[in-house]
């Protein structure tokens, strides 16, 4: 019978494997983007604690390839009318958002965001870049799918675990004002990357994880969440870069991540209670994992490290700002209800 600590430390411990087995498998097999694949695994190994069925797995592929292609379909729209499909982009983040907020699939949620934001955004440079996202998104999918399945053989949940549960229902009066907070800081973001789509398009994937933790966070807590989540994720990046440094092999990338990874999962999981939520612990892990692929992208090209992670950094902060000051503003312009007499 499973224990009452048993389980969440099954759970850190599939986390932290999985995370750094797709890390290993993704530069190994030198994927385009290589720090998608375990960004999705970290995504699928905390939302599902169980291991996705073939059927699932092919659908949501199938889901992903779907929309994430639809971001090609706005790209002469915002080539040719900009301001029109800045528009149309921003309605369809409201709704996508309220759909997400309404019970809708998160996963679902996430690549149609990605595909109006990122996609959307590479095509806005090249039609080639954009199709080379789609290809290494999908890759880094298939990759993180079967690691999850992997990591699920190695460190499998109890069968009779109890379920998560469910998240709390928001109120309905909520859902417009929280999906069009969440709209409001991902949409400045998507127009700063169509300056320079190649130099910043991992700027919109931390603003789409922070649009979806602004729907699940308190704002009084929003501010000390997303930005300290923002700057922890920075430093373990530099922590972890200093360290690599001392021996550079694939393995041992592979190995520090599994380290930093049970890190973060045994305070995500609450084997090491903090007053801060689950989702700073994943937030940081992912900020983490961004910031490290793009280091390790600049470092084989040739460019200087060190410098275009203190712009990308200082970039981070901007957006996380940006994010807890939406968050605030919307609050205080939040209606209040009246008393019937």
């Amino acid at each position: 019978m499973p224990t009452e600590r048993s389980i969440p430390a099954q759970r850190a411990l599939r986390l932290a494997f999985g995370t750094a087995l797709c890390t290993a498998a993704s530069y190994a097999l030198g994927l385009p983007l290589a720090f998608l694949s375990p960004v999705l695994a970290v995504l699928l190994l905390a939302s599902v604690p169980r291991p996705l069925p073939l059927k699932a797995a092919v659908a949501l592929t199938l889901a992903a390839a779907f929309t994430t292609s639809f971001g090609l379909l706005l790209v002469p729209l915002l080539r040719y009318y900009p301001v029109c499909g800045v528009l149309l982009i921003g309605i369809g983040l409201f709704v996508v958002f309220r759909y997400g907020l309404r019970g809708g699939n998160v996963l679902i949620m996430t690549f149609m965001v990605i595909g109006m934001t990122l996609i959307s955004a590479a095509g806005f440079a090249s039609f080639d870049l954009a199709m080379a996202v789609i290809g290494a998104l999908l890759k880094g999918l298939l990759l993180a799918v079967i690691m999850v399945a992997v990591s699920h053989a190695f460190f499998p949940e109890p069968a009779n675990s109890p379920a998560p549960p469910p998240p709390p229902a928001m109120p309905a009066e909520d859902v417009p004002r929280v999906a069009l907070r969440a709209t409001l800081i991902v949409l400045p973001t998507f127009v700063l990357v169509l300056i320079d789509p190649a130099s910043y398009l991992p700027i919109i994937l931390k603003a789409v994880s922070l649009g979806q933790q602004s729907t699940t966070t308190r704002t009084y807590h929003a501010g000390r969440e997303l930005l300290g989540s923002t700057l922890l994720g920075g430093l373990l990046a530099v922590l972890f870069w200093c360290a690599l440094s001392l021996f550079v092999h694939l393995w041992m990338f592979a190995l520090w991540t599994l380290l930093f990874s049970l890190a973060l999962a045994r305070k995500l999981y609450r084997l090491h209670a903090t007053q801060l939520t689950p989702g700073f612990w994943l937030n940081t892990l992912v900020t983490m994992i961004i910031l490290l692929g793009q280091s390790v992208e600049d470092s084989a090209a040739g460019k200087d490290v060190y410098t275009a992670f203190a712009v990308r950094m200082g970039l981070f902060i901007l957006v996380t700002l940006y994010s807890g000051l939406m968050m605030h503003l919307l609050e205080n312009h939040r209606p209040t209800a009246q008393g019937v007499t």
